[in-house]
């Protein structure tokens, strides 16, 4: 598998990082995950391109992680391409429902269909997924991408994305013994936050985990200028191998 990040930002997104959006590819497949503003001019500028992307699946409504969803309906709809296939946590339906009511033109324009999913294991785009609920605001997924291998006692090529959450200890027992972790990042110690973790927090409960290696992501701009003193904090406490993610890094699975 493929994974590239195309947004790394957040809902205060500076000019280097959009909102967010992950890419996985792996041959013949491709998913995105999360369509953030902006991420659909990222996903252009990849060797799958939107017309390549029939499917998306959504960690949850907040509209950093939604807000190019029509966009990309539309920029399908024009290419030529027929279908689209959104996927996400309960409420989905509506979400789109209601897109829909205010773009009304846009209705019908591609095959499209909808699909509510919760903490189970289930297939999107042919990825073997497994879900968890985060802790965040609002009802939130975090999604574990099967690498279809299951070696006792290796570590597997899965890909896992926490979608936006504090960091906690069912979250980090979820992303055990994966081949990469995307983890939300959004706020450097010293910030009073809830609903996504500090450093300090997430190499807390990252600790004693075996993790290949550990990305940043979701980073408000309140880290810039602070990525030193924010991996210094979590490898206090984690000694794992942990990267900030950037707009457009491809990693290899």
């Amino acid at each position: 598998m493929r994974l590239t990040f195309l947004g790394t930002g957040s809902a205060m997104p500076v000019p280097d990082r959009v909102q967010t959006g992950l890419l996985l590819d792996s041959g013949d497949r491709s998913l995105l995950v999360d369509c953030g503003s902006g991420v659909l001019h990222r996903l252009a500028s990849t060797d799958v391109g939107y017309e390549g992307v029939s499917s998306v699946l959504l960690t949850h409504h907040h509209l950093d992680h939604v807000a190019d969803l029509l966009p990309l309906l539309k920029a399908r709809w024009l290419a030529g391409e027929e279908h689209l296939e959104v996927v996400g946590p309960a409420g989905t339906k509506s979400l789109l429902d209601g897109l829909l009511d205010v773009h009304d033109y846009l209705r019908g324009r591609v095959d499209l269909s909808v699909r509510e999913v919760g903490p189970a294991e289930f297939s999107v785009a042919g990825f073997d997924v497994a879900a968890t609920e985060t802790v965040h605001s609002m009802d939130c997924l975090a999604y574990r991408f099967s690498a279809g291998d299951d070696t006792p006692g290796e570590r597997t090529g899965d890909i896992v994305f926490s979608g936006d959450s504090e960091a906690t200890a069912r979250l980090a027992n979820f992303a055990d013994g994966a081949a990469v972790l995307a983890h939300d990042c959004s706020f450097p110690d010293g910030v009073d936050v809830s609903n996504h973790p500090t450093p300090s927090q997430l190499g807390a409960a990252l600790a004693g985990h075996d993790v290949g290696r550990v990305y940043l992501t979701h980073l408000y701009p309140h880290t810039e200028g602070r990525h030193e003193e924010m991996l210094a904090s979590i490898g206090s406490r984690y000694d794992g191998e942990v990267r900030f993610a950037r707009d457009g890094l491809r990693v290899e699975v």
